[in-house]
């Protein structure tokens, strides 16, 4: 998994991929900019001490808006739905779901509801994780 383009121009309802060892990366949605600082909307566990044991579940996470960079200074775009799915529009659809679990306690669960789960979830309507399913198969 390059990151030839480690800083592309992205833009609200992109998906951002964080590669974070060579088998998974973390996954966002970019929300926009507030000002001037980019922000990417994604699951992660409420608390930093939070342990999430392989294949299993940590039930204090939710979804949080973080500046881009503070997830990683690699990363890329990662729409890898786009060709059997229709992104849903970023102002009435994305941002909205966003919005709306922004805080709420979400069930973490690394093989059925990850932070890649969230992502496509957030942009296609459809929660589906190609990391997963390459490890599994």
């Amino acid at each position: 998994m390059g990151l030839k383009n480690s800083h592309p121009k992205l833009f609200p309802g992109d998906i951002v991929e964080y590669p974070r060892n060579k088998y998974f990366s973390h996954f966002g949605v970019y929300y926009g900019e507030r000002d001037g600082v980019p922000y990417v909307a994604h699951l992660t566990c409420r608390d930093a001490d939070t342990k999430i044991p392989l294949f299993g579940r940590a039930l204090r996470s939710e979804v949080k808006l973080d500046p881009l960079e503070l997830l990683g200074t690699k990363y890329r775009v990662n729409n890898m739905m786009d060709d059997t799915h229709s992104p849903r529009d970023f102002h009435t659809a994305v941002k909205k779901s966003i919005d709306e679990m922004m805080g709420q306690a979400v069930t973490f669960d690394i093989l059925f509801h990850n932070s890649e789960h969230q992502a496509t979830l957030f942009r296609y309507g459809v929660k589906k994780s190609e990391q997963v399913s390459g490890t599994v198969e």
